[in-house]
This record gives structure tokens, sequence and C-alpha cells, in this order.
């Protein structure tokens, strides 16, 4: 499933230069992340890097945006052209 910035974003910008596939941008009034680029970091990372980051926690799961495990490796290897490992 992908990830999602809630309303508690305080616009501190170090979440979206630590996404690898580019999937953080800056909204209307906080930072969005696009879920068809978010793999949580899959692929890339043991550990979703903007959650990592985040000073106030507030990028949880997405729940309208489930997805497996399997389907984020898929959307890894189509973002990147790289095969699974």
């Amino acid at each position: 499933m992908s990830l999602i910035i809630t309303d508690e974003c305080i616009n501190c910008d170090v979440c979206e230069p630590e996404c690898p596939n580019e999937a953080i941008s800056q909204g209307a009034e906080i930072y969005e992340i696009d879920p068809n680029k978010c793999t949580e970091c899959v692929g890339h990372y043991d550990e979703p890097q903007c959650v990592q980051v985040c000073p106030v926690d507030c990028i949880p799961k997405d729940t309208n945006n489930v997805e497996t495990e399997e389907l984020l490796w898929v959307k890894y290897e189509k973002l990147t052209g790289n095969k699974r490992p």
C-alpha cells in the first residue's frame, strides 16, 4: 500500500529529497505522495525513508491504496527498469 501525508504535515521539506521514486511533491497546502510512484521504498531501502525522517509522524499507510508487497515490487520494476534482486 502506498503512503499518505496527513494534514499534520508542517512543510519542513525533509521528506521530498529522501524519496527514491520522486513520489513526494509540494501540494497546495502540504506535501503530497503520488500513489502511482510510492513503493514504500521497496527495492531501495528496508523502510520508507520519508517516514524515517518525518519529525511529526504524519506519514501513515494509505488505506485507500492497498497494495501487497508483491505489487510494490512490480511497481518498483516498472518505475526503475530494474529487476527484483
